[in-house]
């Protein structure tokens, strides 16, 4: 791994709070561009992307969850990660690593992000992945993974340091 890739992972931390500032169309496109170039088991691509910026519809989105939305209150971008659980029975994992490389190119471009997780939540109003199909009109057979929200950093974390890296967490041969 180059160090630049590797600088960009230490980097990357969830940042919930953002500037009003806009997000450039061509940055936009360079995350989407990043979550389309994401691998999928089998190839069979079933994630897909919903780009949302109208300020009503990211507050309706932040009633979809109970707790650990923060993020949507100054993000002026959200993208909800869905994928079609019909295509593939590892939607699940196949969205993680579209939201991960997303959230890496976010950070690569100096822009802020937050994983707001949908699946297995709650809200007031029952289940939050319902509530988020409720509120884009996602079809049923689609699974809603997580939010991203993304944007001007207005607040700043510490970079992982390489001490961070736990080495009891390694097992060779077993465990």
């Amino acid at each position: 791994m180059s160090n630049e890739m590797m600088e960009v992972i230490k980097k990357r931390r969830s940042i919930r709070k953002f500037k009003e500032e806009e997000v450039s169309k061509e940055s936009l496109g360079a995350i989407i561009k990043a979550g389309l170039f994401a691998p999928s088991s089998k190839s069979k691509k079933p994630v897909e992307f919903i780009v949302v910026e109208e300020k009503e519809t990211i507050k309706k989105l932040k009633e979809c969850k109970s707790f650990g939305t923060t993020g949507l209150d100054t993000a002026p971008i959200v993208i909800a990660i869905i994928a079609d659980s019909e295509k593939s029975d590892v939607w699940v994992e196949d969205a993680s690593i579209a939201a991960i490389m997303m959230q890496l190119e976010a950070e690569s471009l100096s822009l802020g992000s937050v994983w707001i997780q949908m699946r297995k939540r709650e809200c007031a109003n029952g289940d939050s992945e319902a509530a988020v199909r409720q509120v884009l009109g996602i079809p049923e057979k689609y699974g809603v993974l997580c939010l991203l929200a993304l944007g001007h950093k207005a607040e700043e974390r510490e970079p992982y340091e390489d001490k961070d890296a736990d080495p009891l967490k390694v097992h060779t041969e077993v465990y």
